[in-house]
């Protein structure tokens, strides 16, 4: 039988079940289209609460605040001391139904038994699950507690579970030291209730640039890395030659907004490639800095380090900052994505979604599509080259990469200066593998395989040599001795630049004599395929049918069921001319080749894509209404029609993707952003794991 909900509680504060919804969600997310999130009881107002904003906001659920908790808790004691405990059940019920009603899944999450009074002998969030016919999952600190406590404490939660008649399915001790980490990998317990163990991050119990901004009110000088973290705020009132020596990694220097000396001295060390990389500066006293300091700053283009102003004075400043709590925000990408690698690293994923029992759904969002890419990436690890490692944008992505453990990556170019940059720009990328190609024990073994393979082409040995130079033919090369499983390019680099070594050493497949693009087109409910809309300008019917079968493939490998419309700007047998003719032809190639296909062809694109035009047209069709996969008939109309839907239907498109190659390599644009460059990342992983047609 499936569920429609899940009950997530902790029994003590700070066990981190924040982490744990967050994962179950985006595992969710994945299979379901509308999930709410409820809360039964929150500390104080909804406005105040943290967890319902957080993800209200990080997910874009479609409820309001109010409508994501029952009681607070003052309200929920007042009414236990009066007796009244079967009418806070029934509203419950009543505020979780209204939002049962209006999506697929509800996870349900309890405040932790800690926080209510001692007139509470039981736990009260195994009642309401009970009551709300949940399924419970328990977060168990394990914070600063031994091997024997722990122990104790999952019998324990096991035995109130079964007395209390609630459905347990897994159990989470979170927050584990190292050692009772390795410890509970030996651990031999009841099978029938999973148990996942994480360990403790120490990156999560720092606070960010931007919540020392927010929480002391700071004002924003300089610079724009707000999210990076803070080891430790140190004060800078001595003389500089001794402060140089005191600097470490991610520090917040704490000064006076008159010492200009000092401010200088520490942008000049930070920018040295052998010194620490501070978090930020803070300005106190309200001090601020001369307007044509102020303007010689902002004249240095590498300077991202932000530089922050405060009113009180440099000691209050650091009593406030050395009080502030750190919490989950949804902006922090970075510590996001760390978590979310901890607890994919620590579940198994088909287990837990088969212990939840989820309703499948036909709709697939974007945000479906997105989080599916991270799942099945994860499921066989591949090595993916990225040759552009002198670009911020790839260094961020790299990282979010790294610390979602989605796949392993390889970053090209000189090590020092790639991790200096990374340094500067408070980046971890420490997980990934760092090769020079001008010092590579390959690149001579490179040069002598490219010159064999090239030179009845009239390619001579010291082009082959100079080819070895640009990163593009490297990191072509290492895909085809799979020194990597694919490769991705294009951020600052010609699609040309990314093609031409990919054509040239990876080539073909034995069935395909040419390259094709894709786009996912990512809608409301639904991700559709269009093909060719970045290559080929104007393909003859036979490289039309080829267009047509790849897609079929690749959109087959994405979980995207086959039905291709071979676009045209008539319908069936209604129009004549060239363009309609190469398009029919086409058509009939793949039925041909591939009778199994289903296909459309010629077709217009409203009939394609609309049931009721569908109806009136081609009534019979099994593909009008309902085409999955888009073929356009010259680069010009594929291009235009992607850019036109994209922009008017706010649609995410996801590629270009090169369809056709022995091994996946993929373009970006140079105009790609951050999202771009993961989502591409991971489909060229999971083009690695397909068997490709």
């Amino acid at each position: 039988m499936s569920s429609k909900n899940l009950y997530i509680a902790s029994s003590e504060p700070n066990s981190g079940s924040l982490i744990i919804t967050i994962g179950i969600i985006e595992l969710l997310k994945s299979r379901i289209d509308k999930i709410a999130f409820f809360r039964p009881i929150v500390m104080e107002t909804s406005s105040l609460d943290h967890d319902i904003h957080f993800m209200i906001e990080y997910f874009n659920l479609s409820q309001t605040p109010q409508e994501s908790y029952g009681f607070t808790l003052r309200e929920i004691e007042e009414l236990l001391s009066e007796n009244k405990e079967a009418y806070i059940i029934e509203r419950l019920i009543e505020r979780y139904r209204s939002l049962e009603e209006q999506h697929d899944f509800v996870l349900i999450q309890g405040l932790d038994q800690a926080s209510f009074s001692k007139m509470l002998s039981y736990n009260f969030n195994h009642l309401v699950a009970k009551n709300l016919q949940a399924p419970y999952v328990s977060v168990l600190n394990g914070n600063n507690k031994t091997y024997e406590q722990l122990i104790h404490e999952i019998d324990m939660e096991r035995v109130s579970l079964k007395n209390e008649y609630v459905e347990s399915i897994a159990l989470f001790l979170n927050r584990l030291d190292p050692h009772a980490y390795r410890s509970f990998q030996e651990y031999e317990y009841d099978q029938s209730l999973p148990i996942f163990f994480m360990q403790e991050i120490d990156e999560l119990n720092r606070i960010s640039v931007a919540e020392v901004k927010r929480s002391l009110g700071c004002r924003l000088l300089i610079g724009k890395d707000l999210e990076r973290d803070i080891y430790r705020p140190k004060i800078a009132a001595m003389q500089i030659e001794h402060l140089l020596d005191r600097i470490e990694n991610n520090d917040l220097i704490i000064v006076p907004g008159d010492r200009l000396d000092i401010i200088l001295a520490i942008l000049y060390a930070n920018s040295a490639k052998d010194f620490p990389s501070i978090a930020a500066i803070l300005l106190t006293g309200g001090l601020i800095p001369p307007e044509n300091f102020l303007t010689l700053l902002h004249g240095i283009d590498t300077l991202n380090l932000p530089i922050l102003s405060i009113d009180s004075d440099t000691y209050q400043s650091t009593v406030m900052i050395d009080a502030i709590i750190p919490t989950f925000q949804p902006d922090q990408h970075r510590k996001i994505a760390l978590a979310m690698g901890e607890f994919m690293n620590a579940i198994d994923i088909e287990l837990l979604l088969d212990r939840i029992h989820t309703i499948h759904t036909d709709i697939m969002t974007p945000a479906m599509f997105e989080y599916a890419l991270y799942q099945r990436a994860r499921t066989s690890r591949k090595r993916i080259v990225l040759p552009e490692s002198a670009d911020e944008r790839i260094l961020r992505s790299a990282e979010i990469l790294l610390r979602r453990d989605a796949v392993d990556l390889i970053l090209l170019g000189n090590e020092q200066q790639i991790l200096h940059h990374a340094n500067q720009l408070g980046i971890d990328i420490s997980k990934a593998t760092i090769i020079d190609p001008s010092i590579s024990e390959w690149r001579e073994h490179y040069v002598d395989q490219f010159y064999r393979m090239r030179s009845h082409k009239g390619l001579s040995f010291q082009t082959a040599q100079e080819a070895m130079t640009h990163y593009s033919y490297f990191a072509t090369m290492m895909v085809y001795n799979n020194h990597a499983d694919g490769m991705v390019s294009g951020a600052i680099h010609t699609t040309q630049d990314t093609i031409l070594p990919a054509l040239q050493i990876i080539k073909t497949l034995p069935s395909i004599s040419l390259v094709s693009s894709l786009f996912f087109m990512c809608l409301e409910t639904k991700v559709l395929v269009y093909a060719d809309c970045a290559i080929n300008q104007d393909p003859t019917a036979s490289e039309l049918a080829e267009i047509a079968i790849t897609s079929a493939s690749s959109a087959a490998s994405f979980g995207i069921q086959p039905r291709i419309a071979m676009l045209s700007y008539s319908t069936g047998t209604s129009g004549h001319g060239d363009d309609v003719d190469k398009v029919r032809e086409a058509t009939r190639i793949v039925q041909e080749r591939y009778p199994e296909l289903l296909i459309e062809g010629p077709i217009q694109y409203d009939a394609a894509i609309d049931p009721d035009v569908a109806k009136i047209k081609l009534p019979d069709s099994p593909v009008a209404g309902q085409a999955t996969i888009f073929i356009f008939p010259d680069l010009n109309t594929g291009n235009n029609t992607y850019k036109a839907v994209q922009r008017s239907s706010h649609a995410i498109a996801i590629g270009p993707i090169l369809q056709g190659l022995n091994k996946p390599i993929n373009d970006l644009s140079r105009g790609c952003k951050i999202a771009d460059i993961v989502n591409t990342v991971l489909i060229t992983a999971i083009q690695a794991q397909s068997e490709r047609v």
